[in-house]
């Protein structure tokens, strides 16, 4: 069996906002050291970090991340990099690390800096100029590789969700994330004076009527912002501490790259089936709101009561920090599940999808 035993993060703000000026080991180094304490450990009890980060230069952040925390030499430290997914999927690999007995102390999250995002250029190998470019390629097929936002609004328009209905969507995250605020609190370490996610608002339909358009109907109010932050957990092998979350079952997997969005979709569906669980018997789920349309999407599609999704607001209300997002999900369960099974989910772009699966 394997367990968080602690779980936090820093607030979310957008790019070149209150976490302009810090770096990604700078970001997470805090969180790592708020769930030791937490969990009552030193940091010599500590076996691997598994760090996710999609926007960094390389050079493992997880290992600055590793000796910025205080932790000893001997910690190596293992950066993945799956987009939008690797923060659950940096959870899910540390269970694999301690249930194969490997390892009995994991620290995996994400942490990302959007606003220190190096510059990327593509070398020309006919010797001209180098030409620079925002993100890679997330499929070797152009006509299958495409921008989210116009994925997100083909998605909307193939299931006939409006305009209104995916602003109501976004509406109610910043209202449940707004009546939260307190709350939300006690899973965040402050970091730079911010105590908030800085982007929660009072959204109104009016507010969101005025949104700048991104793609058709897929506006800047039900997309989520590129941010900054970092979320840690820490997995173990023995239930430590008054509130353990033991793991039931985790999922990644591929599916279309043409539809990222949809992603999610089998891997809830494998995680529900190795946990021997129907969608019914969920209690809570966090699902990633990269797009107010992706999110309404996955929750039907997965067969989730709308009821019991993001009760405490998403990433439409927080912003989207890629590399954390999905350790975000898992943050928010351990402060949010107060018994009983959970669920975070989320899409990657190359269509991915991840799944992870607790109980209380």
């Amino acid at each position: 069996m394997t367990w968080i035993i602690a779980a936090r993060r820093t607030a979310v703000a957008p790019a070149n906002g209150a976490f302009r000026r810090l770096l990604v080991h700078e970001l997470a180094a805090p969180v790592i050291c708020a769930c030791l304490a937490d969990a009552g450990l030193e940091p010599r009890e500590v076996d691997e970090v598994i760090v996710s980060n999609a926007l960094g230069g390389g050079g493992n952040p997880a290992r600055l991340a590793a000796l910025a925390a205080g932790l000893p030499e001997a910690v190596a430290g293992l950066s993945i990099d799956r987009q939008c997914a690797g923060g659950l999927d940096a959870i899910l690999l540390a269970r694999a690390l301690v249930e194969s007995g490997a390892a009995r102390l994991v620290v995996a999250g994400g942490a990302e800096s959007y606003s220190r995002r190096p510059i990327r250029m593509a070398t020309d190998p006919d010797g001209g100029p180098a030409i620079p470019y925002d993100r890679p390629a997330f499929s070797p097929f152009p006509d299958r590789d495409p921008d989210l936002h116009m994925a997100a609004w083909h998605l909307a328009q193939r299931l006939g969700l409006t305009r209104a209905q995916m602003d109501a969507w976004a509406i109610s995250s910043h209202t449940k994330a707004l009546a939260a605020r307190t709350r939300l609190r006690d899973e965040v370490v402050p970091l730079a004076g911010i105590f908030d996610d800085a982007f929660t608002r009072a959204l109104s339909p009016a507010l969101a009527a005025r949104a700048s358009g991104l793609v058709g109907d897929i506006t800047a109010a039900n997309a989520a912002v590129a941010a900054d932050g970092a979320a840690f957990v820490i997995v173990s092998d023995r239930p430590l501490g008054p509130n353990p979350l033991r793991i039931l079952a985790g999922h990644t997997c591929g599916a279309d790259p043409a539809e990222p969005g949809l992603a999610p979709v089998p891997a809830v569906a494998q995680a529900l089936r190795r946990a021997g669980l129907a969608p019914t018997a969920m209690h809570m789920a966090e699902v990633m709101e990269a797009y107010a349309a992706q999110a309404m999407a996955c929750v039907a599609a997965c067969s989730l009561d709308p009821a019991i999704v993001n009760p405490d607001g998403g990433a439409l209300a927080r912003g989207h920090p890629i590399g954390a997002s999905g350790a975000i999900l898992a943050v928010r369960l351990f402060h949010g599940l107060t018994s009983g099974n959970g669920l975070a989910t989320i899409a990657a772009a190359g269509g991915l999808g991840s799944a992870l699966i607790v109980n209380r």
